[in-house]
């Protein structure tokens, strides 16, 4: 048969005949017995009240199997039941959503009554009403809590995103959105607390002073030649990333700086491993360390270290720990890996592995859901109608209540946030269009129109003297007067009309004379009507 874990129990118990048939048997494990005497382990009640018996079928003696089982255990035999929605009449009822939620929390309640789990806090949030409400989660998932006001005034360590606590009760379902939810009445630090408390210090510390930023990382180079690696010389560390190199980059020139990995003493070892390794100009280097507590694993947390990772120059793989160990290193180194032998497979890539983890994800992210969706559906056999308290009604009231309160305030903050940058934007307008800003502005541009009008009226004078003088020497060539000046006369008869033709005289007549300077009056003798020719060279 197959070994099955009995969930709230801690037993096991083995599963007979499951390889006889498709349909796997089901157990289902109370995490106590139950007080409601109208209900027993062996037998369902029909959600129209009618109590339905089931035996168990199947080729084993059903009485030493009942025998064998603890008390509070149902089994369900292959071939017991073919649908299994049949048991509770699902497969005739068509239930509202408020029913399918109401009857989902019930089984939940049922079967997690009272569970510890660990996780880091996230997503914090205090309400007026005094509940808590938080995201608890690890590396893969994450899960709502609330913590209602009575039980918050029983924590007395401080909450806060990023801590580290074990939290008890019971999971649930809050019916008026249908997320499923842990509520609590017991919130702890984590073991190793008051170090991650410490780690969150530094943590926080470093980010203020921006040693976390993207702008200080460098890049790792394509193609390395020498790369330096601060570990331990013995343990499986080395050799595991020395075996990396070996298969994917057998060419690449590895030097070892020996350091201690965990103590008091590794701190300052690790710094002056990564000074001296920064002085040797390797291509880029690996801080690793193998697994272990946070204990183990807290000189890679220490500031100096952190510091002296920061001065580097040359590129940092931090490599500490296994893939769910996070460090101080990490966050300030420029790469982080999640095991050593990843930080050889950055510096030495190969394709066709990064094929093949894809491959492997595929497959396990398929086969987990599968795992998943048959788990949900045999979860959801159990589940019959119960009275449901008060308690929980005015429970479920107080957080649909604290939701309005925070979607309400958020749109109050949104709406708040619009006014301020409209009021902001029309204060800038204002601002451009103040008269005191036009005044200023005209007041200048008429103090630099005063500066220029001298300027301009003494250029303008100037042009126009220019002008005329070229006006007058122009006139003076064309002029009358400068003819005269070169000997020549105008003759003009009594009236003063020019004489330009000897035939407008008659002998006798009087006429004066226009010379260059002064005027001369004559008397014609004779006047001959023939042409005179002239010469210029005459």
């Amino acid at each position: 048969g197959l070994v099955r874990d009995l969930p709230g129990t801690g037993s096991k118990a083995r599963c007979l005949g499951a390889a006889d048939t498709t349909e796997a048997a089901c157990f289902r494990a109370a995490s106590q017995p139950f007080a409601d005497k109208r209900s027993d382990a062996r037998s369902l009640l029909h959600p129209g009240g009618r109590r339905v018996a089931r035996s168990v079928q199947s080729r084993c003696d059903s009485s030493s199997i009942a025998s064998s089982l603890p008390h509070g255990i149902t089994i369900m035999m292959p071939g017991m039941i073919k649908d299994p929605f049949a048991r509770l009449g699902l497969d005739r009822e068509v239930l509202t959503v408020s029913q399918l939620n109401g009857r989902a929390r019930v089984l939940l309640e049922d079967v997690f009554s009272s569970i510890w789990v660990e996780g880091e806090i996230s997503n914090l949030s205090r309400p007026a009403s005094g509940h808590v409400y938080f995201t608890l989660k690890d590396s893969g998932a994450q899960v709502r809590c609330a913590l209602f006001r009575q039980s918050a005034a029983r924590v007395r360590q401080a909450l806060k995103d990023g801590l580290q606590v074990k939290v008890r009760g019971k999971v649930s379902l809050f019916e008026g959105r249908g997320d499923y939810q842990l509520i609590l009445d017991t919130v702890e630090p984590a073991g190793d607390g008051a170090l991650r408390l410490a780690f969150d210090a530094l943590k926080a510390k470093l980010s203020d002073e921006g040693l976390f930023s993207a702008e200080r990382k460098v890049a790792l180079p394509l193609h390395p030649q020498r790369i330096g690696i601060i570990s331990s010389p013995t343990g499986a560390v080395i050799r595991d990333i020395i075996s990396v190199f070996r298969r994917r980059a057998p060419r690449v020139e590895l030097t070892l700086i020996p350091t201690a990995v965990q103590g008091r003493e590794a701190i300052n070892q690790i710094v002056r491993a990564l000074k001296l390794a920064d002085a040797r100009g390797f291509d880029a280097l690996i801080l690793a360390r193998g697994g272990g507590s946070l204990e183990d694993l807290w000189c890679f947390n220490e500031e100096a270290v952190a510091r002296a990772i920061d001065a580097c120059v040359t590129p940092i793989v931090s490599a500490v720990g296994h893939e769910t160990d996070v460090s101080i290193s990490d966050f300030v180194a420029d790469v982080r890996a999640p095991t050593p032998s990843a930080a050889a497979e950055l510096l030495a890539p190969d394709s066709s592995d990064l094929h093949r983890r894809v491959d492997n994800l595929h497959r396990r992210l398929v086969s987990c859901m599968q795992d998943r969706l048959m788990r949900e559906r045999l979860r959801l056999e159990g589940i019959s109608r119960r009275l449901r308290h008060p308690g929980e009604r005015l429970r479920q009231q107080s957080q649909r209540l604290d939701d309005l309160d925070m979607r309400l305030r958020r749109a109050f903050e949104q709406n708040m946030h619009k006014r301020q940058v409209r009021l902001a934007h029309m204060e800038s307008r204002l601002t451009a269009q103040h008269p005191g800003r036009t005044l200023a502005f005209l007041r200048q541009r008429l103090n630099a129109l005063a500066e220029r009008l001298p300027r301009a009226i003494r250029e303008q004078i100037k042009a126009r003297k220019l002008q005329l003088q070229s006006q007058m020497q122009t006139l003076n060539v064309v002029s009358p007067l400068a003819t005269l000046g070169r000997g020549y006369s105008i003759l003009l008869d009594e009236r003063g009309h020019a004489i330009r033709n000897a035939a407008q005289t008659q002998p006798g007549q009087r006429l004066t004379a226009k010379l260059g300077e002064g005027e001369l009056q004559v008397r014609v003798e004779d006047n001959h009507l023939t042409p005179v020719t002239l010469s210029l060279l005459d």
